[in-house]
This record gives structure tokens, sequence and C-alpha cells, in this order.
């Protein structure tokens, strides 16, 4: 079951035959070891992909003229596995089209293939001004890259229907890292109930480690369970799992 971090400070500490405390600010011990498990937590999650962090994500326009087709990702995003742009033209109306991810020198062929002095395309420079970019402003996009991993460019857009492409017609899906609140005895971190005591083993095997000059072999052995345990239980509904095949054809 779930634990607040303040639940999870108190038994690493009684484990440690450390002073027990009612609030985390009660001891730099406790301090201490609320930092250790924010460490563990995001050690954990960087590593995995965790169902509960994924979610729908809406990009955000840079929504200038001089880069009509400039997005940026919303702040503690991890990826996304799709990018969809509402093509519809008309007022209300809802029409996704899921566009298509290019390599950034296929967008650059993308782009050099157009001319640049007709009257449907635009040069826009990209973020570092170190390019122009050609996009057109007659059609809808179709295609977008990313040259940094901090912004998104879209091939095109059309000036008849927006000046700018839009934040609320995009969609895409994908992870978002979840803030920690390490000074909060009442938070609780944001993973499913059964990679807890994967969290608090490995935890406590860390800060054992630390402040007591040795991880106990206990400690160690659980944290090892934990760790395959926590494999085959992320997701709620059933994804399917890989089976080995070990019997004789």
């Amino acid at each position: 079951m779930k634990m607040t971090l303040l639940e999870m400070v108190q038994n690493i500490l009684s484990d440690m035959d450390s002073e027990e405390v009612n609030s985390i600010s009660d001891s730099n011990e406790a301090e201490q070891i609320s930092k250790v498990i924010e460490n563990t937590y995001f050690n954990l999650i960087s590593t995995r992909f965790i169902p509960e962090h994924a979610q729908v994500i809406k990009l955000t326009s840079f929504s200038s003229t001089a880069r009509p087709t400039h997005f940026s990702f919303p702040t503690r995003v991890k990826n996304i596995e799709f990018l969809d742009y509402n093509i519809s033209e008309a007022v209300g109306g809802v029409d996704y089209k899921r566009l298509i991810y290019l390599e950034p020198d296929d967008f650059f062929s993308l782009s050099d293939s157009r001319n640049s002095l007709s009257d449907n395309i635009k040069q826009v420079e990209d973020v570092q001004a170190d390019s122009t970019l050609l996009i057109r402003n007659d059609v809808m996009p179709s295609y977008y890259t990313s040259f940094d991993d901090e912004n998104v460019v879209l091939d095109s857009y059309k000036s008849t229907v927006e000046a700018t492409l839009s934040s609320a017609k995009t969609r895409s899906y994908g992870v978002k890292i979840p803030t920690f609140s390490s000074a909060t005895d009442t938070f609780v971190p944001d993973i499913d109930d059964v990679m807890f005591p994967f969290l608090l083993s490995e935890s406590k095997s860390t800060a054992m480690s630390l402040f007591k000059a040795g991880t106990d072999f206990k400690t160690e052995q659980a944290a090892r369970k934990q760790k395959v345990s926590v494999q085959n239980d992320l997701h709620k509904l059933n994804v399917g799992r890989p089976k080995n095949n070990y019997g004789r054809r």
C-alpha cells in the first residue's frame, strides 16, 4: 500500500536504530533520509516506463507570426509517443490528423525542396537562427521534428484559417515527470502501489550504506526481490508479458 513520505522516513529511521521523529523537519537525519528517498525515486522512474506518468499532453505554441509553426514542450515532459493536430477548418470542428515525425535532416530536405520565393512559402528562422526553414502557409501540417529536444517545428500552417498554429489544437501522448516535495510530511510519491515496497527497500539500502557504513543483508535481499516483482506489475491492465518457451519442440 502507498505510504506518505513521513511514514517512509520513520520506517527507515526505525530500521537504522535512529531517533524517532514526528515530522521530517524534526532532525537533520530525517531530512537527509527524505532526500535519499527523493533521489531514489527519480533514479527509479528515470529508468522505467511508469504507466501512471503517461498522459495526454498539449504542446505550448510560440504564438508568434515570426515562427507560426513552432511549439515548445511543457515543463517536465520526458517524451511524447505521437503528435496529432486538429486540421478542421470549421469553427468548433474536430478532425485530428496524426502527424509524421521526421529526423532533422529529413525535415531539412523537405524544407529545402520548396521554392523560397513562392507566395505560399514563409521563411522562418529556427530558434538558434542558424538556418532558415521554408514553411508552407496554405495547408495544414503533415510533418514535425525537433532540432534541440526542447522545441518542435511543424512543416506548414494555413494562414487563411489561423495566423499561427494553436496549442489547443495539439494532442500528444507521453510521459510527464512528476514533482517531489521532500519537506512535506503528507506527500505521497506518484507511483503505483506495487512499486512502494521497491522504493522503500532501495531507499533503505542506500541510507544504510550512506549513514551506517554498510548495507544490511536482509535489506539488500528485499530490494532485489522487489526489483524483480515490480517489473511484472507496472500496468493495471493486462498488456501482455513475454513468456519464455522452455519446453522441447
